[in-house]
């Protein structure tokens, strides 16, 4: 089972996100680390456990703020560019709300792996001229809000405009520590045997993680359990690849 560890950067710092709620994220208080900067948040999580994923949220890009301390951009791309340069064995997922094709080729120079999350599209034809005809190296979001599913239904329900890998998103579970979203978790899977799953919101620490893996779920995408040190290296080391 994959674990990829998530990062959410607002304004060049790490935050943590919970539920969602996006306008009220502060900077984040890791027992890992005392410091906010993006740096030193990834070294502290290589140091907890050889991670060869991470997933970054560009918050700035996602809900197109400015921010002010990258002059004249909307996004974290300088931070995510220095990550990525520091940490080449890494491979590095990228949420930065993109919804159409000039924002894909521009965050494809970073050669990293894009999400495409499902609250971007407001139908599945712009979602299918978001990315280069043929291309399935991207990732799909399915977004999901406590208000449920973000995105164009005919993107939920068919699977044939799925790449191979798709993210549950529950963002309702997010930084929570109530549980993932197993029943919503199982009945996608139900749909999708072939596609490789990876639920991400609400995991509390090995036993969620197991639960998740007895399921055929993929991979995990994983904040804050490893901050608040929920999951060692050892339980971690556990999981069967």
């Amino acid at each position: 089972m994959q674990i990829i560890p998530v990062i959410d950067l607002l304004n060049n710092v790490v935050v943590h996100a919970k539920k969602g709620d996006r306008q009220h994220y502060q900077a984040i208080a890791s027992q890992l680390t005392p410091s906010s900067n993006p740096l030193d948040i990834v070294n502290a999580l290589l140091m907890l456990h050889p991670f060869e994923q991470l997933y970054i949220a560009d918050l700035n890009a996602i809900q197109k703020l400015s921010n002010p301390n990258a002059a004249s951009q909307s996004n974290n791309f300088n931070v995510i560019e220095s990550i990525v340069h520091h940490y080449p064995s890494l491979t590095i997922w990228v949420d930065a709300g993109i919804s159409n094709m000039a924002e894909f080729t521009l965050w494809s120079s970073l050669n990293v792996k894009l999400i495409l999350g499902s609250e971007n599209y407001s139908s599945i034809e712009q979602y299918k001229t978001s990315y280069p005809l043929g291309n399935t190296q991207h990732i799909l979001s399915l977004d999901f809000m406590p208000n449920g599913y973000q995105g164009p239904l005919a993107l939920l329900e068919n699977t044939r405009y799925w790449p191979p890998e798709v993210i549950i998103m529950s963002l309702a579970h997010v930084g929570t520590n109530q549980g993932t979203d197993i029943q919503l978790l199982t009945k996608i899977k139900q749909n999708a045997s072939t596609f490789k799953l990876y639920a991400a919101g609400g995991v509390r620490g090995i036993e969620d993680l197991y639960t998740l893996q007895s399921i055929g779920i993929h991979g995990a995408l994983i904040a804050t359990a490893l901050h608040d040190k929920r999951l060692s290296h050892e339980q971690l080391s556990s999981l069967r690849q």
